[in-house]
């Protein structure tokens, strides 16, 4: 019968003091272009669209710095679908009834991908990092073709 107390209290801090308790995400839900159709068509949500490149050096600084920031990752996954876009990508993307691709691969030393080129210029150029912004219906709201630390992706994502 002494040992009921200490068993509770053990329990009690067990759960409260669990990994599975504990509410914050580790990281941003990416989705592909093709379960972006699919969960936009569900239900209807803010997207977030980050188109980068590899060799870009303020992208993998975002990726690393800014999409690791506990209240980013937060607001991201509560409030937005996002995609995470590599822009010089190869490949064949199926959205909103049209086939997209990068047909400048082979011809230019940094082919833009179509969907990148549709969505993610300034001036008739790509420059990355890009984010896009959509409205529950996929206007773009916002567009930054920047370095953005996590108060400014934070404010513009508000």
């Amino acid at each position: 019968m002494r040992f009921k107390p200490v068993i509770g209290f053990i329990t009690v801090s067990l759960l409260l003091y669990s990994p599975l308790s504990a509410q914050q995400e580790e990281s941003i839900h990416w989705l592909s272009f093709e379960e972006l159709e699919d969960s936009l068509s569900a239900n209807p949500k803010k997207v977030f669209i980050d188109f980068y490149t590899n060799w870009c050096t303020y992208c993998r600084k975002m990726d690393r710095v800014v999409f690791t920031k506990p209240k980013v990752i937060e607001l991201v996954n509560k409030e937005y679908y996002s995609v995470r876009f590599n822009a010089e990508t190869d490949s064949v993307i199926a959205f909103g009834g049209h086939v997209f691709v990068n047909d400048q691969v082979g011809k230019s030393r940094t082919p833009i991908h179509q969907i990148a080129q549709l969505l993610a210029t300034s001036d008739g150029e790509f420059i990355p990092p890009a984010m896009i912004i959509l409205d529950e219906e996929f206007r773009v709201t916002a567009r930054y073709f920047e370095y953005l630390d996590s108060k400014k992706l934070l404010e513009a994502l508000d």
